[in-house]
């Protein structure tokens, strides 16, 4: 209540968090959001691509803080907050954080390659006329721009300033995970 939401300039209201708890409620009714409803409604079902089924899954352990297999309220109104309304230092921190697998606070060619490979095809698949990218070209790119000190691992430190720097990099690295219409119309 009165706090201003990062980079919006908005405040949010008690009136704002009670409609946002009922349209929560509404389609969570146990209180829970769960990975099933996660998924649709991020439109993955199950004849998606095993690496779009894991990237969704990775992308929900991300906003599952407290790391008990579904979202709370709480942990909902960070996710909205975090992807409508967030600072892109907070939202580069996030993407680093998804594309980090294994949680071991860098990375390496091939979580980069797995999360560039499914942005790629979720791009294509919103604007079928655009070319498919040579995902390994990509990641070799990433690679020569980013990691600055040539261990074949990404820091987050290297990460945000590699992005932050150049644009084209910005553009591969930065999730924009574009919430389906459900999540857009009952926010």
């Amino acid at each position: 209540m009165g706090q201003t939401q990062a980079g919006s300039g908005q405040e949010v209201s008690l009136q704002n968090i009670q409609d946002l708890y009922r349209k929560f409620a509404d389609e969570c009714p146990s209180g829970d959001l769960h990975l099933h409803e996660f998924r649709r409604i991020f439109g993955v079902n199950s004849s998606s691509s095993e690496e779009e089924l894991a990237y969704v899954e990775t992308v929900f352990r991300s906003f599952d803080v407290n790391k008990d297999g579904k979202i709370d309220f709480m942990e909902y109104v960070a996710a909205v907050n975090l992807v409508l309304r967030g600072k892109l230092e907070d939202k580069l921190k996030w993407s680093f954080k998804v594309y980090d697998r294994d949680g071991n606070g860098s990375l390496n060619r091939q979580e980069v390659r797995l999360v560039v490979k499914i942005i790629n095809k979720i791009r294509k698949l919103d604007d079928p006329s655009r070319v498919q990218e040579n995902i390994d070209v990509i990641c070799d790119r990433i690679f020569e721009l980013v990691d600055k000190n040539k261990d074949s691992q990404i820091s987050l430190e290297e990460f945000m300033e590699g992005a932050e720097k150049d644009p084209w990099v910005m553009d591969q690295l930065k999730l924009d995970i574009r919430p389906s219409d459900w999540f857009l119309k009952r926010l």
